[in-house]
């Protein structure tokens, strides 16, 4: 009997657009033999419904969205859950859900009440990594070097901007980015060089969450390593993105047809395998499971800054993690998301030997 694969994408996050087109490259390239693949939709309002299973043939992004017949999310969710999802034989969840309302825990946690298999990280590793300023603080505890930063919300900022312009213009200082807690996609984030910089980008990022981080630019290249597996992950040789943009910001990432990859990124001697050694430690300090991107910054010293971890990296198949893995050991996309399935059923059948009765 084949594999039952539900594949969650879209979702109530302004990466819902990022999510719709992982999922149409992951459904393109899922072994038919081996899964038969169901997607869920879920929408902006964070409605689940279904399209029905698709052929690869012609498959697009605007055929993905489907259109709900409940107007309430808990029903919605009840309907896909009560029906697709109860279909008997073995099933495991590709959630696909980038950013908030999927990437940060939530709808993990209503897995592990569900008791089935999903791919990528836990409840704990999903809101640890996705939160940026309970994340600086689990890798200060690491002892991994990171650049100056603070963390401020909301009531804070109204109650006293003078103290805390205050503190960023004497602490963090200029070049600065103000960034939303709990994002991704360098949505939100903006590059600071004056107050007037600093005042615009914190009621930017305040209107995506209700906390930000303020970090000091650090003057260096942008690597990434990709990491991959359970209680003995592995790293991919480190990534670069070749660019010339002061900021690496959404319109860049997504839509700048000039960007080159750099795999693996020109080092000098040891600083590959440092790099490889850290992105595990950071992996396993946030207690990681599936996979990670891990992103650091190279300072002109050599000196290696931790900026953040990713626990769902963007993944079609021209995104760095699969990428990465290609040009590490040879990893076909096909054949990651496979090992991506192989680890969630593993974590599973492992997490089913734990007792709940004295």
């Amino acid at each position: 009997m084949k594999t039952k694969l539900y594949v969650l994408y879209g979702g109530k996050s302004v990466e819902h657009e990022v999510s719709l087109k992982t999922a149409v490259t992951v459904l393109h390239s899922i072994d038919e033999s081996r899964f038969d693949a169901y997607p869920v939709y879920i929408t902006r309002d964070g409605l689940w419904c279904t399209p029905g299973q698709l052929s690869k043939v012609g498959l697009t992004v605007e055929r993905l969205i489907a259109q709900p017949e409940l107007r309430d999310p808990a029903r919605s969710i009840g309907e896909i859950l009560s029906g697709m999802m109860a279909l008997p034989g073995p099933k495991v969840v590709l959630p696909l859900l980038h950013g908030s309302n999927g990437e940060d825990g939530t709808v993990q946690g209503l897995l592990e009440l569900l008791n089935v298999p999903y791919v990528g990280n836990g409840v704990l590793s999903s809101a640890l990594t996705l939160d940026k300023a309970m994340s600086k603080q689990v890798l200060a505890q690491a002892g991994i070097r990171q650049t100056e930063f603070m963390a401020c919300r909301f009531e804070e900022w109204r109650s006293d901007k003078t103290a805390i312009l205050s503190e960023v213009e004497n602490r963090i200082g200029y070049p600065c980015y103000v960034k939303p807690a709990s994002l991704g996609s360098s949505i939100g984030i903006s590059r600071c060089t004056n107050q007037v910089e600093l005042l615009t980008g914190i009621g930017e990022a305040f209107s995506y969450d209700k906390k930000l981080v303020i970090e000091r630019e650090v003057d260096g290249r942008e690597i990434q390593v990709a990491v991959l597996g359970n209680e003995r992950p592995l790293a991919s040789l480190p990534g670069e993105f070749i660019h010339d943009h002061v900021f690496f910001d959404y319109e860049t990432k997504y839509m700048d047809k000039r960007l080159a990859m750099s795999i693996p990124a020109k080092l000098a001697d040891g600083l590959t395998s440092r790099v490889r050694e850290l992105a595990i430690l950071a992996y396993q300090a946030h207690g990681c499971e599936g996979l990670a991107r891990v992103d650091f910054f190279l300072d002109g010293d050599g000196e290696w800054f931790l900026n953040e971890i990713n626990a769902l990296p963007g993944f079609t198949n021209f995104s760095m993690y699969p990428v990465m893995w290609e040009r590490t050991d040879g990893t076909s996309y096909s054949e990651l998301i496979e090992k991506l399935i192989g680890h969630a059923v593993a974590r599973h059948e492992a997490k089913q030997t734990i007792r709940y009765a004295r």
